[in-house]
């Protein structure tokens, strides 16, 4: 019953205050066309990405997990005309339905989708001396969550905000005992976060259409 009245308050949410154009239905639509796992943001997530956007003037986004583009294209829409979002998907099947989301949705010009390895394109982005980042959008394979932030904090200056996504996995993280390399891997994440000093952070218990889990919000010193 719980589960239920989440999803409909979350409903309730969404159509009220983060309504889906037909651009963002199809990009959904168009996971389910292609074989895709239904595991982007919701409608809210997607707003709460764009009024922290906001909130920050950000103009130079990362993402770390594109899938099919639903949340690039929520936070595409919040940054300026001449802003960027670099976006990384690893997989090539998801690389193509994310691409053909970004170009129906008209935002080719502000999002540059680069495919590979997370942890190979951070340190290619750091080996370049790659502008840094003023919001960092963490949302891809949970075991080295912890490599991805310290990565993304060489590629941070000091108020960019880093949100990590699924860092409670539906309180399986105060499992010590577990062997999903999921959970593992967010409790490290977790751990780290904790004790890194460069950061101001916490972390956000999130329920809705998606099942129990938390963002990790974290602002660079």
């Amino acid at each position: 019953m719980n589960q239920q009245l989440f999803e409909k308050v979350d409903r309730y949410i969404g159509n009220l205050l983060a309504p889906e154009d037909p651009i963002l239905q199809e990009v959904i639509q168009s996971l389910d066309d292609a074989s895709m796992p239904q595991i982007s943001v919701t409608p809210t997530q997607g707003k709460f990405l764009q009024l922290m956007l906001l909130t920050s003037k950000s103009k130079r986004v990362l993402e770390l997990g594109t899938l099919g583009a639903y949340s690039t294209i929520w936070m595409a829409r919040a940054i300026p005309a001449d802003g960027k979002v670099i976006t990384v998907e690893f997989d090539p099947h998801h690389l193509r339905v994310a691409r053909q989301n970004i170009e129906k949705a008209g935002l080719s010009d502000k999002i540059d989708l680069r495919g590979g390895k997370a942890i190979d394109v951070l340190n290619e982005l750091i080996s370049k001396g790659e502008e840094t980042f003023d919001f960092i959008f963490i949302d891809a394979d949970k075991p080295p969550y912890t490599e991805y932030f310290e990565l993304a904090l060489q590629l941070s200056h000091p108020g960019t905000i880093i949100i990590c996504d699924n860092v409670i996995r539906e309180g399986k993280v105060l499992d010590e005992n577990t062997t999903d390399e999921r959970v593992k891997g967010v409790q490290r994440f977790n751990q780290t976060l904790a004790n890194n000093p460069k950061v101001t952070a916490t972390i956000m218990q999130t329920v809705g259409e998606k099942e129990y889990d938390g963002m990790a919000i974290a602002i660079v010193n």
